[in-house]
């Protein structure tokens, strides 16, 4: 073996006496940081580094995946051991780290296999403690700050969306009750889950909450024969919805707003909220449940569909809310329930969705990697490298770490739903069927058995 390619444990034995006596120059010193906790992290597969001093560097045990990583800026492992969350996807963005052989995916699953070891790393503590300190003003969103971030994330291009999402644009964990469905199948399949919760019947008045491209809206209003009106503040989707039930013909049914949740005033039968809550911030829990519980009839049924953590306390990783959602947080099941139940909201049932997420993400990634030339063209080389580091590393965050998604089913009476949750299962299986009448057995199976 070279010199060039000694063994992880002779270049630490080697380093790290030169570190003691002083002798290892600083960009040194901090590879040989970075590589000590690539020992304990990597814990299956195969990663190298060349590092930005010409050194190979090799951990984990072998195997699959094998990924070979350049860094070419010496400034990099001193950024990587500060903020590695930052400091990684930037690292992607800028070219200042190169995927050599292997993929994102492949190096993001290597890398996050093990999430309490990397929260024990010195630069993610310090990320923690900073956002913990100011987690009031990081996640607190009034509504001016609200319709800034939104306009953010959901009013850019509806091109670039429509490059990864299913037909419906729905932008949400799909729900995969078999594992095998396409995303189209498997979006459809949430809006009929959802639609079961909600005990949908004909006439009902329906609150959509962060109502999107309005897909779930006109399912409702087209499927069930009711009057929906959906919330949003993003300029871009609300004038796409108003397009599409004017073609559809339904805009005698439903009814698309710019206009912020806390603004609402009206009485509804059912509310619904999907992919939304994340964006509310910590502090605006008490006003999302209140204003829930002000426009929502007495004997009226609410779904909260959101992006949850399974941790003590909720929170958003730094470069998600720097490049991606601003103002966001994850909130907890047990926080959010807590918000709930502080506005007199009886929480009627509970369910946890915890690889369908990964597997959503899964198929908006090998979407957008067929069609990145066309997104390059519409943006930029950076941004595709953003979005593609967004959409891997969200999917390693809910295949490996803690994240989730939750669907709560609230009330204000305690007898607004039946005594058992049966009538779910049941809800979408008449549904599924009345619109396929040859529906394969597993899926027949699988409703049944949800």
């Amino acid at each position: 073996m070279s010199n060039s390619e000694t063994s992880p444990d002779e270049r630490f034995e080697q380093e790290g006496s030169r570190i003691e006596t002083g002798r290892l120059a600083p960009g040194r010193a901090a590879m040989w940081l970075l590589a000590k906790s690539l020992r304990r992290l990597v814990q299956n597969g195969r990663l190298t580094i060349y590092d930005p001093c010409g050194q190979t560097w090799h951990f984990g045990p072998g195997g699959e995946p094998a990924v070979s990583v350049r860094l070419t800026e010496k400034v990099l492992p001193v950024q990587l051991l500060v903020n590695p969350s930052i400091a990684l996807g930037e690292a992607y963005m800028d070219g200042t780290l190169r995927i050599e052989t292997g993929s994102l995916r492949d190096l993001l699953s290597i890398c996050m296999t093990d999430i309490d070891t990397i929260d024990a790393l010195p630069g993610r503590r310090l990320t923690r403690w900073l956002d913990a300190f100011l987690s009031r003003r990081l996640h607190h969103n009034p509504i001016s700050r609200s319709h800034a971030n939104v306009a953010h994330h959901y009013d850019i291009s509806t091109e670039l969306y429509d490059l990864f999402l299913d037909a419906d644009r729905q932008y949400s964990c799909a729900y995969f009750p078999i594992g095998t469905e396409t995303l189209d199948e498997a979006q459809a399949f949430k809006k009929k889950h959802i639609a079961a919760k909600l005990l949908m019947r004909p006439g009902l008045e329906v609150l959509d909450i962060g109502s999107g491209w309005g897909g779930l809206a006109m399912e409702l209003a087209q499927q069930h024969e009711a009057r929906v009106t959906g919330l949003s503040l993003s300029t871009e989707q609300i004038a796409a919805a108003r397009e599409r039930a004017q073609q559809t013909g339904l805009f005698d049914q439903v009814a698309f707003e710019r206009r912020d949740y806390r603004e609402e005033h009206g009485l509804y039968d059912r509310v619904v909220s999907v992919g939304m809550f994340e964006h509310v911030g910590r502090s605006g829990f008490d006003a999302f449940f209140t204003t829930l519980q002000r426009v929502l009839r007495p004997d009226g049924v609410a779904l909260l569909h959101a992006i949850g953590r399974m941790a003590p306390k909720g929170g958003s990783d730094p470069w998600i809310r720097k490049y991606v959602f601003p103002g966001g947080y994850l909130p907890t099941l047990s926080e959010t329930i807590a918000a709930a139940e502080r506005a007199g909201m009886w929480v009627t049932d509970v369910e946890v969705l915890r690889l369908h997420y990964a597997e959503t993400l899964r198929h908006w990634s090998e979407r957008f990697a067929q069609e990145r030339e066309t997104a390059r063209m519409l943006y930029d080389e950076r941004f595709c490298r953003m979005w593609e580091f967004y959409l891997a590393v969200c999917e390693m965050a809910f295949r490996n770490g803690r994240l989730m998604v939750f669907q709560i089913q609230l009330a204000k009476r305690r007898d607004a739903v039946p005594l058992t949750r049966d009538y779910i299962a049941k809800g979408l299986c008449q549904v599924v069927l009345s619109g396929r009448d040859q529906e394969p057995r597993p899926v027949q199976a699988a409703i049944s058995a949800a």
